[in-house]
């Protein structure tokens, strides 16, 4: 087998391989002769049959049986003992004309085809030695923690009911049909809702004009849906709604005590003070971790310039570019919207895809030398956490899984990249500085809307940009 290198610009590489006619002929002759003494063909003895009568019958299946397995298991070597990595599976292409694939199938002509690809780029990975990194702790207030509790009380609050008019703060059942243009429309009806006055759970102006209200009354009222409704048919449209009052009901006293918190399946108030603040430490743990990881990024970013594989980075882009098109169709809004233009919008989300890709496989290469691991129990983890979210289709999700090529690294990969942000946490230089929720909770974006290049933001730019993790492999 003869191997030439046909291109080599960038990452890019073509290679043409030719395999001679002698030796195809002689992987067909010793496949025949293995199958000699299986085969049992009329008119003659078992194991008795001559190659060339089997070769006459079975020659041309047997040679592509073996062009196949050519096309399968050859580039994997080739590029192995080339010492490289592909980026994405390697095209094979081959002859097309029906006369030469017959000659090779016969025999009488050399089996050639060409690999093409494009290569993992070498890089050696920067001296972490020199990063600095803040880690923002919040000191969860007693007060935050006691407004949350609170809340939960509020969720398990009892109601009585009441005879007259309804107040701020009672719950009313009701029945409601919203119209527009004297027609209902889908999503604005629904019988014995049970809403709380005061909640904003409805649209604004809706509960406000149930106060007075008791039961048995009827009402007509009009509201104007918010001009940010995810409905984008309703954002900013006016729709009236019958309102038929069927209960009132008061609320009970509102207390935090044993009494509540057994309820809720805990064995005192203090017990639920205490997962109260832990829930909000872990909400604000998360956003610590992002900002935290952002930084990480951004100095990975400035100290790994090379360049990427263009079919990743188009791979990435296309996803990226999916999700932008459809938070646009979701809100009902177009590029000029959001100040800015198809193409710069497409710019900006190409050098977002380049940075992912490339910082996808920084990250890869010092998880691999840092020798991170992703168990199976890990990957059954998240294989279930995904299942959870699909109720009533479990059985649909677990065989997506198991039968779509790729699936199972698209759990390996997130996981992977938080253990190797682990191992770079016990290797760079890590201060930790205690703020305000509403420091930690502030849009790191804020000081980039200040720079000349990003005053014109393409849509769901902030959504890209905190999903902006690396594309690890």
């Amino acid at each position: 087998m003869q191997v030439t290198e046909t291109l080599a610009e960038g990452l890019k590489r073509e290679l043409k391989v030719v395999v001679p006619a002698a030796d195809m002929n002689s992987q067909m002759n010793e496949k025949l002769a293995e199958a000699k003494g299986k085969m049992q063909i009329k008119g003659f003895r078992p194991g008795k049959v001559p190659i060339s009568h089997l070769k006459k019958i079975y020659g041309k299946s047997i040679m592509a049986q073996l062009v196949n397995e050519m096309i399968q298991e050859k580039p994997t070597a080739i590029l192995s003992e080339r010492g490289e990595r592909a980026a994405t599976q390697p095209e094979i292409s081959m002859t097309e004309d029906e006369k030469e694939a017959d000659q090779i199938l016969n025999g009488a002509a050399d089996f050639e085809f060409t690999i093409a690809y494009e290569v993992i780029p070498a890089f050696d990975v920067a001296d972490m030695s020199g990063f600095k990194v803040v880690r923002e702790v919040v000191d969860v207030p007693a007060d935050e923690v006691e407004e949350q509790v609170l809340r939960v009380a509020e969720n398990s609050r009892t109601y009585e009911p009441k005879d007259g008019k309804a107040a701020d703060g009672d719950k009313v059942t009701i029945d409601y049909l919203g119209k527009r243009d004297g027609e209902p429309f889908e999503g604005g009806a629904d019988q014995d809702a049970e809403l709380v006055i005061g909640s904003n759970r409805f649209i604004p102006g809706f509960e406000e004009q149930l106060v007075g209200l008791k039961a048995g009354d009827k009402k007509e009222i009009t509201v104007t849906f918010p001009a940010e409704y995810q409905a984008a048919h309703l954002a900013g449209k006016e729709a009236k709604f019958d309102i038929t009052v069927k209960a009132v009901a008061a609320p009970g006293a509102l207390e935090v005590n044993d009494e509540l918190a057994k309820t809720l399946g805990l064995d005192s108030a203090d017990k639920l003070r205490e997962i109260v603040r832990s829930q909000i430490e872990s909400q604000y743990g998360q956003v610590t971790r992002q900002k935290l990881k952002r930084q990480i990024l951004d100095q990975l970013d400035e100290a790994h310039k090379f360049e990427s594989p263009s079919k990743l980075v188009d791979a990435e882009f296309e996803s990226i570019w999916r999700q932008i098109n459809q938070e646009l169709t979701d809100s009902g809004k177009t590029f000029e919207d959001e100040d800015t233009t198809e193409e710069a919008a497409r710019e900006e989300y190409r050098k977002l895809a380049e940075r992912r890709v490339r910082l996808g496989l920084v990250l890869s290469k010092i998880g691999e030398e840092a020798g991170v691991q992703v168990s199976d129990e890990e990957l059954q983890r998240s294989l279930f956490e995904q299942v959870r979210k699909f109720p009533g289709q479990e059985q649909e999700i677990y065989e997506y899984f198991q039968k779509t090529p790729g699936a199972v690294a698209s759990l390996r990969a997130p996981i992977f990249e938080e253990k190797t942000i682990d191992h770079m946490l016990t290797v760079i230089d890590v201060t930790d500085k205690t703020v305000s929720k509403e420091e930690l909770m502030a849009d790191d974006e804020a000081e980039a809307e200040e720079k000349p290049a990003a005053k014109k933001k393409a849509p769901a730019k902030k959504k890209a940009a905190k999903k902006d993790e690396a594309a690890s492999e």
